[in-house]
């Protein structure tokens, strides 16, 4: 169970949370949220930045910033029968799902604050499992997750172990 508390100094690892809707749920009115990491050593979100530079004859740069193509790949999950992630991934990897039926949210959480409501922000992921099996020691089944817009800014409280988002109102 992650801290939900920072104290002071850097940030360890444990206070930015991932987590993923496993509602899979067009409009989720009651997100199920799953906290990622278990077995997980090292996992980070590529921002994927699309910039192009040109030079003119003129011997001027121009940079265009065409925003980000984030993604998180998650590279050891390991299957356990009656994990509500591990049902839609086996559905989405087995019967070769594309599209919507592999959409759900995201759930990123920055815990640094000392007190209070934490900083987090939900957005659209398509959810792609890369391979399945794995050596000895229990079926693996890689994924990627592909941020797809809708990124809303929020707080998260913590109630049991339990995140409640809520979206930041607009002033």
């Amino acid at each position: 169970m992650p801290d939900y508390s920072y104290k002071s100094g850097k940030l360890n690892r444990s206070h930015l949370l991932h987590y993923l809707d496993t509602t899979f749920a067009a409009v989720a009115s009651s997100p199920s949220w799953y906290l990622l990491g278990k077995d997980v050593e090292d996992a980070s979100v590529a921002l994927n930045p699309d910039t192009s530079t040109k030079k003119n004859i003129l011997d001027e740069t121009t940079v265009e910033d065409n925003g980000y193509e984030p993604e998180f790949d998650l590279d050891t999950f390991y299957a356990k029968p009656g994990d509500a992630l591990y049902e839609k991934l086996k559905d989405i990897m087995m019967n070769r799902l594309t599209g919507d039926a592999c959409k759900t949210s995201v759930l990123e959480v920055i815990v640094d604050k000392t007190t209070g409501a934490y900083d987090a922000w939900t957005e659209d992921v398509i959810v792609k499992p890369q391979s399945y099996g794995g050596p000895q020691g229990g079926v693996n089944i890689p994924f990627n997750c592909t941020f797809a817009g809708n990124r809303v800014k929020g707080s998260v409280t913590f109630a049991a172990g339990v995140p409640t988002f809520a979206k930041t109102t607009e002033e």
